[in-house]
C-alpha cells in the first residue's frame, strides 16, 4: 500500500452531487475511525469548509492555476502525511478547464495526483444513455484512471437495474453506487453555492445525513480498496517547498523572515467573513505569526494587532449587524488613521466601504473607502483573474504578476481610485476588478481587492504582508520609546 490513499470524486457537471458524496464518504470514514483529509479542487470556500467539517481536519485546496503543479503536488504531499485517505472533490466537469483542451481540468489533477477517479452522474430523466457517457468518459482520455461510477437522483428499482445493466453490457467500469432521490435537500444552496456551515441551522444533521446516504446506497469499502491502490507519488524536484518529518509544508524560496516577533496579526472570522484558504493563515503562523480571530458582529473594538486580514464571505447577508456595530467599526477606523495594516479581500472590500445598498435600502459600513457597493442579482465577475501590480502600495513591488480569481455579486457604484488620498494597486490582465480594469484600491496602509490570492501560489502576499506587519510594530515601539 502506498503512503498516500486517495481518490478524486468528480462528475460531468455542476450540480451532479460531487459535493454530498464527499463530505458523506469523509465522515463515513472518520466514524470508522480513519484520519481523513479533504481536499477541493479550484478556488472554492465554501466546499471546502464543509468537508473540513466532515473529516473533522482542515481541508486545503488543490488548483494548479493559482498553486503551480510542482507546489501542488508538495502541499498535497505534506498535507496528506499522516492520514490513513484523503478524499478530493473535483469541480464542475471532469474534463472542463480554461481552454478546449481542459488545460487545470479535474480530469488532469487526476493524473497529474495519480488519484483514481470516481464518477458521479445524474441519472435523471436517463437510462441506457448513461452507459454511453461512462464509456465517453473512459474514451475521451484513456490516460484517466476511472475506476467506478456511482449513479445519483435513481428514481426506483427499474430505473437502476435497466442503467446498472447497460453499464455491465457496454462498459467495464464497475458501478459502486446507487442513489435514489432524496425527498428533503440537506444541503440548501443560494447565490454562490451551498449554504456556508457557519450559517446552515444544523451542521451535523446534514452531515450525518450524507453520511447515512453513502453508508446506505456506496459500497464505500470498494471506494477504500482504490484508494489504497492509487499509484506511488514520487518526490517533487526543484519544488520552492519540502516536506518536513512532521507532514507540513516548509517554503524554502520566501526571502522575507520578520525581525520583530511574534507578530500579532489579526484575522475578522465570523459568519460574515469566512472565506480563507487554510494555507494562507498557515504559512502566516510558519513565519512566526500569532493569528488573533475577531469578530466584527460581536467584538466592540479592535483589539492591539500589528497588522488585520480581512477575507470574503456575506457581508450582505449579515448587513444589520454590522452596521449597527459602531464601536468596531469606529476602532477600526482609528487604527487604520494610525496606520495600521490592512489586507481585505472581495467581502472585506465591501466591509471597508462607506455601504451596503441592499434591495433600496442602506446600511453603514466602516468607512474607509467612499464607495458604495450595491448586490446585484447575477454575477458580477466569475472566474480566474491576473493582476498586475501597477501603483505604490505598502505589499507587493511594481510589475509583480498575481494570479487569483474573482467571485461577487457585488459592484461598486463609485470610484474612490479616481479621489485624492486614494490609488489603485492592480491593473487586470484577467478577469474584471473594482473599475475600469483595476483593482486593488489602497489608502495609507489599507489594500482591499476583489481578487483572492492563494499564498503558496503568491509567496510575495505572505511576504508583505509580514513586512507591514513588522514595520509597523517597529514603529509603535520606537514611538513608545
Amino acid at each position: 500500500m502506498n503512503k498516500h490513499p486517495r481518490l478524486i470524486i468528480a462528475a460531468l457537471k455542476g450540480g451532479s452531487g460531487k459535493t454530498i458524496l464527499s463530505i458523506g464518504i469523509a465522515r463515513l470514514w472518520k466514524k470508522q475511525g480513519l484520519k481523513v483529509t479533504a481536499f477541493k479542487k479550484g478556488p472554492d470556500y465554501i466546499d471546502a469548509g464543509w468537508l473540513a467539517c466532515a473529516s473533522g481536519n482542515p481541508c486545503y485546496n488543490l488548483d494548479p492555476f493559482l498553486i503551480g503543479k510542482e507546489h501542488l503536488l508538495s502541499s498535497f504531499i505534506g498535507h496528506s502525511a499522516g492520514s490513513d485517505i484523503s478524499v478530493i472533490e473535483g469541480n464542475r466537469g471532469i474534463f472542463d478547464g480554461m481552454d478546449e483542451e481542459g488545460t487545470y481540468s479535474t480530469a488532469e489533477l487526476s493524473k497529474f495526483l495519480k488519484a483514481p477517479a470516481i464518477l458521479i452522474i445524474d441519472c435523471n430523466k436517463a437510462t441506457r444513455t448513461i452507459a454511453a457517457l461512462v464509456n465517453g468518459v473512459k474514451d475521451f482520455d484513456r490516460d484517466l484512471e476511472l475506476k467506478g461510477v456511482i449513479l445519483n437522483q435513481i428514481a426506483g428499482n427499474r430505473h437502476e437495474s435497466v442503467i446498472r445493466r447497460s453499464i455491465e453490457k457496454y462498459s467495464d467500469i464497475p458501478v459502486l453506487g446507487a442513489i435514489p432521490r432524496l425527498d428533503k435537500e440537506i444541503f440548501p444552496e443560494r447565490h454562490m453555492g451551498l449554504t456556508p456551515f457557519h450559517e446552515h441551522p444544523e451542521v451535523e444533521s446534514a452531515i450525518e445525513g450524507a453520511s447515512g446516504i453513502v453508508s446506505k446506497y456506496v459500497d464505500s469499502g470498494m471506494l477504500l480498496v482504490i484508494a489504497r491502490e492509487a499509484g506511488d507519488l514520487e518526490n517533487v524536484q526543484g519544488s520552492g517547498f519540502r516536506v518536513q518529518d512532521s507532514g507540513r509544508v516548509t517554503d524554502i524560496t520566501s526571502s522575507f523572515t520578520p525581525r520583530l516577533s511574534p507578530l500579532r496579526i489579526g484575522v475578522i472570522r465570523d459568519s460574515a467573513f469566512q472565506f480563507y484558504y487554510e494555507e494562507n493563515l498557515e504559512e502566516l503562523k510558519r513565519h512566526s505569526a500569532d493569528i488573533i480571530e475577531i469578530s466584527a458582529l460581536n467584538e466592540k473594538e479592535l483589539p492591539d494587532l500589528d497588522a488585520l486580514y480581512i477575507g470574503g464571505g456575506f457581508p450582505e447577508t449579515h448587513a444589520i449587524a454590522l452596521a449597527g456595530n459602531t464601536g468596531f467599526k469606529n476602532s477600526l477606523k482609528a487604527a487604520i488613521e494610525k496606520s495600521l495594516p490592512v489586507y481585505a479581500e472581495c467581502g472585506g472590500l465591501m466591509y471597508l466601504g462607506e455601504a451596503l445598498l441592499l434591495e433600496g435600502r442602506t446600511y453603514p459600513m466602516a468607512g474607509i473607502f467612499p464607495l458604495t457597493f450595491s448586490l446585484e442579482k447575477r454575477p458580477q465577475a466569475h472566474g480566474y483573474s491576473v493582476v498586475e501590480v501597477i501603483g505604490g502600495n505598502p505589499y507587493f513591488r511594481n510589475g509583480t504578476l498575481l494570479r487569483g480569481h474573482e467571485f461577487h455579486y457585488s459592484r461598486a457604484l463609485d470610484f474612490a481610485g479616481d479621489k485624492e488620498g486614494f490609488s489603485y494597486a492592480f491593473r487586470i490582465k484577467r478577469g474584471r476588478g473594482l473599475h475600469n480594469g483595476m483593482d486593488g484600491i489602497c489608502y495609507k496602509n489599507v489594500l482591499a481587492t476583489y481578487t483572492h490570492l492563494h499564498a503558496l501560489g503568491a509567496r510575495e502576499w505572505v511576504e508583505g504582508m509580514l513586512k507591514c506587519a513588522s514595520e509597523y510594530k517597529k514603529c509603535r515601539m520606537n514611538n513608545e520609546q
